[in-house]
């Protein structure tokens, strides 16, 4: 039997009229009845570090697993991050968020590096990714962490606790801390020098990204987790004396950890909360009422992150904010073995989706031939896949990926004794053999 990578993400998640008067839509092709186009053009977007290295990997894949199955590709390379920045003074030029919004969809290297963090916020390399998916106007990233048998070594956790973990991250991706405001710096009242930032989310934006996790979910095991930092803490109220009074759940729980009388001289009233993570919470409750088909659960970020290296496989679909989404994922990607093995989609309600590999730009073996291009490829295949609705060729990649696994080649951040290691550049070799081959793979 033909092995899949399982990613598990529907082409349609748009959920039936009868479930929601106002649902959200995610621009995911899916093939018609008739025979779809068969040109497309392709922004690359090699980036900084280890970007050119990987895409040009990915590249190569993509022509061949297209000229297979009768596809056309037209690609156009263009700068971004902190190359862009050394050659237009933008980490977004105009040019390139042009070609971006014109293409039918959008491959991503890496951006950023030592050599750009002292510059200004607005003309940093991550700035400008944030300028793209804004531009592109992509909000939900749907980001895969799965164990895969031939690397469930690899993993950093015991094989028991690692092996079979089979899960997805939703993450908002244009709302929240990193877009709200007012945000910048400042001085108190002391003089000290203050930094800060706003969490801002609108209903709409918890709603629609609340209605992709369920219909994620829905298509998978049918168990959604919303991780937020809905945490109250209730007023705590004390009067002068030794009959104390205490209200609010957390008092109540505090008087039932503790057999001592509280003696207070003064008036106390504490208020701890999270008003965004309140509301998201709220939503996401209220959207669930259109899916009963789906277990919705709700989790603090903190336990989430305990939980997700001490027991991953309770979790099938995550929905969570942006900077949580950010943290989560790249801590599950370490649960497989290496933050160089997982692919991403960014995906909006109409226009090009943005495909990447969740891993950094490595400037510390960047141009050494050392970078796994596998998280790159199999973003190619989301790109396939998702983007243009060409499953068949996404098929012939993801095969392609675990038959090359299965021969036992392994780059040095998934290595283990017994394996051959390669280069990134043999790496794109060694798939691309594969992709060629018509044996399917087999786990």
């Amino acid at each position: 039997m033909a092995a899949s990578l399982h990613l598990n993400v529907p082409f349609n998640l748009k959920p039936a009229a009868k479930q929601s008067p106002r649902p959200a839509r995610i621009s995911c092709a899916s093939p018609s009845a008739a025979s779809p186009p068969k040109r497309y053009s392709i922004t690359l977007l090699p980036g900084d570090g280890i970007g050119p290295e990987v895409i040009s990997v990915a590249k190569n894949v993509l022509k061949l697993a297209g000229s297979l199955e009768g596809i056309e590709f037209s690609f156009q390379e263009m700068p971004m991050g902190g190359a862009a920045f050394d050659l237009t003074g933008s980490p977004l030029p105009e040019e390139t968020l042009l070609a971006a919004q014109k293409a039918d969809a959008v491959l991503l290297g890496a951006i950023g590096g030592y050599k750009w963090d002292k510059n200004e916020k607005h003309l940093k390399p991550e700035t400008g990714l944030l300028q793209l998916r804004e531009g592109l106007k992509v909000f939900a990233n749907l980001r895969p962490a799965t164990v895969l048998p031939q690397l469930v070594d690899s993993s950093t956790l015991k094989k028991d606790v690692a092996e079979g973990v089979d899960l997805m991250v939703v993450r908002e991706l244009t709302g929240g801390i990193y877009f709200g405001k007012p945000r910048g710096f400042g001085t108190n009242e002391k003089g000290d020098e203050m930094g800060f930032n706003t969490e801002v989310y609108a209903t709409y934006e918890i709603d629609r990204i609340a209605r992709v996790a369920f219909e994620i979910a829905r298509k998978r095991r049918g168990q959604l987790c919303s991780v937020d930092k809905a945490n109250v803490l209730e007023a705590l109220q004390f009067t002068v004396g030794s009959n104390s009074i205490l209200e609010g759940t957390a008092a109540k729980q505090a008087m039932m950890r503790s057999s001592k009388i509280l003696t207070c001289y003064s008036f106390m009233s504490c208020f701890c909360r999270d008003e965004a993570s309140m509301l998201w919470r709220k939503r996401v409750t209220a959207v669930a009422a259109d899916y009963p088909d789906v277990e919705l659960s709700h989790m603090y970020v903190d336990n989430a992150a305990m939980q997700l290296v001490r027991y991953p496989k309770q979790f099938d679909t995550i929905v969570t904010n942006n900077i949580f989404g950010d943290i989560l994922s790249d801590e599950a990607s370490m649960i497989t073995g290496s933050i160089g093995m997982l692919p991403s989609a960014s995906l909006g309600e109409s226009g090009p989706g943005l495909f990447e590999p969740i891993h950094g730009s490595a400037p510390d073996i960047a141009g050494q031939d050392k970078a796994n291009p596998l998280a790159t490829i199999l973003s190619a295949a989301m790109l396939l896949k998702y983007g243009l609705g060409e499953a068949n060729a996404a098929q012939r990649i993801e095969n392609a990926v675990l038959d090359t696994l299965n021969k036992g080649f392994r780059t040095g951040d998934i290595y283990s004794a017994g394996n051959k290691l390669v280069g990134c550049k043999e790496m794109g070799e060694e798939v691309l053999k594969s992709v060629d081959s018509p044996v399917p793979a087999t786990r």
